[in-house]
């Protein structure tokens, strides 16, 4: 096990590295953050001057080395928009986006099994027909045309749910949260939705397959003929055999919630990593760009480091596979 681990570990390392070599040299051809720093009436020698100061007059390969350097002490650069440091930027918004992914997930989670559920068990009803449709619905639209759909009925027509914003928090143990304040819930409530949608019809899909192919096995057969009850049939014999691959699979879409929450926040302006992210781009502000993307690959690389340990503990011939290989 422990050299299961230990090879895992060194996989991530080199993930990491790779990823943080791409990001640092696709913002470096990107273009010169110089001119978003500078004045619109600064001189040449203002000009230059910024650029020694900030190290741009040096190679490419000089300055992700000391890029690297930096890395290794724990430190990511100061933000050239901001002025202060780009991984505290990241973590001050971090909380923010993990609460918005976390009730995504929650929110798919919630209806996708029942879902799924009813449509993997009764495949011919017309409403389970009428749930894979939306679940392809799901799929299919995107999700900026969702939220402005969302924002058009329920805060513009109908007026029951804040359009932008994070709303109230509330400090627990240093970190800001909105879930504990019934207004917080209330503009958690649409963007949540929109970003939940695509793992919505995912939990859909996975849990219906899962459904109908526990519902031919054996000992499902076995526990009807002997008389137990539809609800401990679904319950106990075909949901707790489902959740397994269900659960793992939502482990890691979490961490697309958190990727691929920049056009969510940006919809409704809600303040997470994702909107900093953008802002980012637009300025050309290459340390928050990097000091994003290292947080975004390393809880990836975490979530994954933490299912592969756990399916290896389930089951050895994960550990002997990985060995061979």
């Amino acid at each position: 096990m422990l050299a299961f681990i230990i090879r895992r570990l060194a996989q991530a390392v080199v993930v990491v590295l790779a990823m943080v070599s791409i990001v640092f040299f696709g913002a470096y051809v990107v273009g010169d953050p110089v001119w978003m720093m500078a004045p619109g009436d600064a001189t040449q020698e203002q000009i230059e001057e910024i650029r020694r100061t900030f190290g741009f007059d040096q190679p490419a390969h000089v300055q992700f080395l000391r890029f690297l350097a930096d890395i290794a002490r724990g430190e990511f650069g100061r933000s050239y928009v901001h002025g202060s440091s780009a991984i505290g930027l990241i973590l001050e918004r971090m909380p923010a986006t993990l609460e918005l992914a976390f009730a995504a997930l929650v929110f798919a989670i919630l209806f996708g099994i029942p879902l799924g559920l009813y449509a993997g068990l009764k495949p011919d009803h017309w409403f389970s027909r009428a749930v894979m449709a939306g679940s392809i619905l799901g799929f299919s639209l995107p999700t900026f045309w969702v939220g402005l759909m969302l924002i058009m009925l329920f805060s513009v027509m109908l007026g029951w749910l804040p359009a932008t914003g994070r709303g109230p928090t509330v400090n627990v143990l240093g970190v800001e949260t909105s879930l504990l304040s019934l207004e917080g819930w209330r503009h958690l409530m649409l963007p949540a939705i929109n970003l939940g949608l695509l793992k919505l019809s995912l939990v859909i899909r996975l849990t219906r397959s899962g459904a109908r192919e526990a519902s031919l096995q054996d000992y499902v057969k076995f526990a009807r003929a002997k008389g137990l009850s539809q609800g401990r049939i679904i319950g106990v014999h075909i949901l707790k055999n489902i959740l397994i691959p269900i659960v793992t699979v939502l482990g890691l879409e979490f961490g697309s919630l958190v990727a691929f929450s920049v056009v969510t926040e940006t919809i409704f302006a809600w303040p997470g990593m994702g909107k900093l992210l953008l802002e980012s781009i637009q300025r050309l502000d290459r340390p928050l760009i990097v000091a994003y993307v290292m947080v975004v690959v390393l809880l990836f690389v975490t979530i994954n480091l933490i299912v592969d340990i756990l399916y290896s503990a389930l089951d050895p011939r994960v550990r002997i596979t990985g060995a061979e290989s």
